[in-house]
C-alpha cells in the first residue's frame, strides 16, 4: 500500500500510514514545537518522509501523551531514523510521547565530522551544498500549536525539512567513509540516547570543565 505524496494525520498515524511506512528501511524525521525547552514547550508536529519523497505530517494537540502507531515506527529496529540535530528531536519525542527513538542517524553530527572545511552545519547550508536546493526557513518561527489549519507556508516548510534528509544522509555517509570517520560517527549516534537523558535531567554541561 502506497502513500499519498503528502498527507496529514491527527493525534497518531493512521493504520494505513503505519502499514505503508513499516516496510521502509530508512525514514527522515523532524519535529516542530512551541519552543526549545521540552519541559516547557510542547511538541506540535512530527513530519516523516521516505525515499520516494512521500511525506506524512502528524499534528498533536495539547495533552496528547501517547501515539502508539508512531511509537511502533520510531522504535522499529529495522528502520533507520534520520534527523538533523537528532539530540533535540529525540528529547522532544521522549519527553512528550515517551518514545525512545532508535536506531538513529544524525545529519548534523555527520556534517560536523565530514565537512570540516566549513563551520556551517545548519540544515539550510547542508542541503544547499549537497542537494543544490535553497530552503525557505521563514516559517520556522511560527505558531505550530495553533488549532487552526497550518498555513501553506508551514506545510511546505515542514515537508522540506524532511524530504532532503535521506539524500543528504547518503552523501554524508560517503564522505565519512572516504575520510575514515564512519565508525566514529556511529559511536556518536550510539551516545545520543544517553545525552538526551542527561539533557532531560538537567545535566547538559556534564562534560564541560568548569
Amino acid at each position: 500500500m502506497g502513500l499519498q505524496p503528502f498527507q496529514v494525520c491527527d493525534e497518531d498515524l493512521s493504520a494505513e500510514v503505519l502499514e505503508a511506512l513499516a516496510g521502509e528501511t530508512r525514514l527522515a524525521v523532524d519535529t516542530e514545537t512551541m519552543g526549545l525547552i521540552p519541559q516547557r514547550d510542547r511538541l506540535c508536529v512530527v513530519q516523516i518522509a521516505n525515499a520516494s519523497d512521500e511525506v506524512v505530517l502528524l499534528r498533536l494537540s495539547r495533552g496528547v501523551r501517547q501515539a502508539p502507531r508512531l511509537a511502533q515506527l520510531m522504535t522499529d529496529p529495522g528502520i533507520e531514523k534520520i534527523f538533523h540535530y537528532a539530540r533535540f528531536d529525540l528529547g522532544m519525542l521522549l519527553y512528550h510521547l515517551g518514545i525512545p527513538v532508535w536506531p538513529v542517524f544524525c545529519t548534523k553530527i555527520a556534517s560536523k565530522l565530514a565537512r570540516t572545511y566549513t563551520n556551517k552545519h545548519g540544515l539550510k547550508e547542508v542541503v544547499h551544498e549537497l542537494c543544490g536546493v535553497e530552503l525557505n526557513k521563514t516559517a520556522q518561527s511560527s505558531d505550530w500549536g495553533s488549532v487552526q489549519a497550518l498555513s501553506a507556508e508551514q506545510l511546505e516548510y515542514a515537508a522540506n525539512d524532511v524530504r532532503y534528509l535521506i539524500p543528504v544522509r547518503d552523501k554524508l555517509a560517503l564522505m565519512l567513509q572516504r575520510e575514515e570517520r564512519w565508525d566514529l560517527a556511529q559511536r556518536c549516534f550510539q551516545h545520543l540516547p544517553t545525552l538526551v537523558d542527561l539533557d532531560l535531567m538537567g545535566f547538559s554541561n556534564i562534560f564541560e570543565h568548569q
